[in-house]
């Protein structure tokens, strides 16, 4: 039986299959990634996940059960104390000022990305919300496991915590809860919304790409 997820990495598969492919990531993988765009990467999902983190919040808010609602808490402790940590310590490796992370402003594709976010998890129900955030844990959980598995790719001494953190057992549960979460939510409903939810995935997931390609070319404000 084919689950809506199913339906949705169809949907995307060509844009996923381009990030995978994206210069910042197979640089990545194979270790030639320049610091510097590394850093600018760091600095710019910094500001993401200040933004990304609120995704969560609402989802606890328009949670309909206690479980679920305890989930999305978990996701936002993650993100805030695990995955941002994550960052603060390699921008003290790259010799980023703690401060300086914190003060980063986001550049187009950032704000861009966070305000569509934010606008499906504000005006959306639960299950818009849902496939909005869920390109973001699904591809990361994706890029992280393929990575992995390129030999030395764990080994790097700069960029092999990156991947081990997002090829992880953990990230992984947290991502399946994420998607068995999509799959109740649309379980039943019209074609119409269906429709509306792919929408809201594949647009996400462009974004995805979008930021892959603004952290490799270093890409700010043009004025």
């Amino acid at each position: 039986m084919t689950r809506f997820t199913d339906t949705l990495h169809d949907a995307a598969y060509t844009i996923w299959q381009a990030s995978h492919q994206h210069p910042f990531l197979t640089e990545l993988r194979d270790g030639t990634l320049a610091t510097e765009r590394f850093a600018f990467y760091m600095k710019q999902d910094y500001a993401y996940l200040k933004e990304y983190a609120k995704m969560f919040a609402y989802g606890s808010i328009k949670a309909k059960d206690l479980a679920t609602m305890g989930l999305f808490a978990k996701l936002l402790d993650s993100t805030l104390n695990v995955e941002m940590e994550l960052h603060r310590q390699y921008a003290e490796r790259l010799g980023i000022p703690r401060q300086e992370l914190e003060d980063t402003k986001p550049a187009p594709v950032t704000t861009a990305y966070t305000s569509y976010l934010l606008n499906a998890a504000a005006a959306g129900n639960l299950a818009e919300l849902t496939a909005a955030l869920l390109p973001c844990t699904w591809s990361y959980c994706e890029i992280g496991t393929a990575i992995a598995a390129h030999p030395g790719s764990l080994e790097h001494p700069f960029y092999g915590e990156w991947v081990e953190m997002y090829a992880s057992e953990e990230f992984a549960k947290l991502n399946e809860w994420c998607m068995e979460l999509m799959n109740q939510l649309a379980e039943g409903l019209p074609e119409g919304e269906l429709a509306l939810l792919t929408e809201r995935f594949v647009t996400a997931s462009r974004f995805e790409y979008l930021f892959w390609q603004m952290a490799y070319r270093m890409e700010e404000w043009p004025v």
